[in-house]
Order: C-alpha cells, then structure tokens, then sequence
C-alpha cells in the first residue's frame, strides 16, 4: 500500500514539474508579444498575464520538486 503512494506522489510531482515548466515557457513567449512589450515600454514592467504566468509557473515547479525529493 506504502509503495502505491509512494509512486502516486511521484506522478503528481512530476505533472506539477511538467505544468509548471510549460507555464514558465509560455510566459516567456507572452512577454516577447507586441502588447507586453509595449505595456512593458510604457509601464517599465511586465503585463499582468505574464506575470500570473511566471508566478504560476514558480509556484507550481517548487511544489513539484518539494514533492518530488521528500523522502
């Protein structure tokens, strides 16, 4: 029973690492869009879509690898 949530824990950590990559990833591609650019241009800081991308994307690759390493 022990090892079957050993190996659960281990698939969500590694979908969470996955998810958050990816969302690490299509928040660089939004921050090199036309419109974040030039909210950035005029704002001197990122748009808020890639900003939740980035935080998302931290938060949801922190977890996984907490989970992932966590004896």
């Amino acid at each position: 029973m022990a090892k079957q949530s050993v190996s659960t824990n281990k698939m969500i950590s590694i979908a969470l690492i996955i998810v958050g990559a990816g969302l690490v990833y299509w928040g660089y591609q939004s921050s090199g869009s036309i419109g974040s650019q030039l909210s950035q241009t005029f704002t001197g800081s990122h748009s808020d879509k890639v900003m939740m991308l980035y935080i998302g994307g931290a938060a949801s690759l922190v977890v996984g690898l907490y989970l992932f390493f966590k004896k």
